[in-house]
């Protein structure tokens, strides 16, 4: 019997990834355990992000850091978890601008090179379905839209910029209970930053992602706003470090720490 992506077990997701087995997307996979964003720094810019997203918990809730620079596994997170190889994809940054995507940084890796991981809405939709919301990029099997938006981030030392946010569209009794259930996850983004028209938040056309894909908006539904984990890399565009490495865009780290860790009762 094949093991449903929903039920494979985080351990086995990463080995599967390490293994160039799994290269797409990590929504709906290994459900019940937290994702997560990724940023990676080197030593002299860390203390600086580390600020920023002490400033900016809503795009940039912390859930992990490396021990110390250049440590790449990350034994709090997962069992033989390796940074370098256990992410479907990666995008290398030179002076603020992507250069490359990769599916492993083994080759990138430096002794200075600090981790981030950042807590990612793919945890929260689990929350969503379970009440029996339909979380529309998992029923339609895409990566989940993303927008940049006029919101601005709280700056710190050389980052700053604008929040990036992810919608699901709802019924606005759905959209009501959404804001509810989300509440309790303040570590994996927590309630949405906006529900309704898109304008008001600097997105004019719903359709034309940033990131990830488009999904159905039927018109009896509202548009719902989370702050995204893709937030950081329109700061470090604007911050330009040398040299820094991130996520792609719906490919996450796969934890194996429960979602429900992180929920607040």
């Amino acid at each position: 019997m094949t093991t449903a992506p929903a039920d494979i077990t985080p351990y086995n997701l990463r080995q599967r990834i390490r293994a160039g087995e799994h290269t797409g997307n990590t929504s709906g996979y290994s459900q019940g355990f937290v994702q997560g964003n990724l940023v990676i720094l080197p030593k002299d810019w860390a203390n600086e992000f580390l600020q920023f997203c002490q400033r900016n918990p809503k795009p940039c809730p912390l859930v992990g850091m490396s021990s110390g620079p250049g440590k790449y596994l990350l034994p709090d997170l997962g069992e033989n978890l390796d940074i370098r190889s256990d992410l479907p994809s990666y995008r290398i940054f030179r002076n603020g601008e992507m250069v490359e995507e990769v599916t492993d940084i083994s080759d990138y890796w430096q002794d200075d090179l600090v981790t981030f991981v950042l807590g990612c809405s793919f945890s929260f939709e689990e929350a969503l379905i379970a009440d029996g919301l339909e979380v529309r990029n998992v029923t339609e099997g895409v990566n989940v839209p993303m927008y940049r938006t006029n919101i601005d981030c709280k700056p710190a030392g050389s980052f700053s910029g604008q929040m990036v946010v992810s919608m699901r569209p709802f019924k606005a009794a759905d959209a009501i209970r959404s804001v509810q259930i989300c509440t309790r996850f303040p570590s994996v983004h927590g309630a949405p930053v906006h529900l309704g028209d898109p304008s008001l938040i600097g997105i004019e056309d719903i359709n034309r992602t940033d990131f990830g894909d488009p999904v159905t908006i039927n018109s009896d539904e509202l548009p719902v706003f989370w702050a995204c984990g893709v937030t950081p890399q329109v700061a470090l565009e604007q911050a330009k470090p040398p040299f820094c490495i991130t996520h792609s865009p719906g490919c996450m780290l796969v934890t194996d720490v429960p979602n429900s860790k992180l929920a607040v009762l």
